[in-house]
């Protein structure tokens, strides 16, 4: 698989996640919403950072 496809799925994924939490948890809370958000972000970003594809 190209790197673009992974990408890709790895920003899908992403998207799924936030939506999931927003939809699950934080339907009616902005601030805890964006908070959330930010920190999920976060975490994918560490993960695509720490661990990168070697192929």
């Amino acid at each position: 698989m190209p790197r673009n496809s992974h990408v890709v799925i790895y920003v899908s994924v992403l998207i799924a996640v936030i939506v999931t939490v927003d939809l699950l948890f934080f339907k009616n809370r902005s601030w805890e919403r964006l908070m959330v958000n930010i920190g999920i972000v976060l975490v994918f970003a560490v993960f695509y950072f720490r661990f990168p594809r070697m192929s």
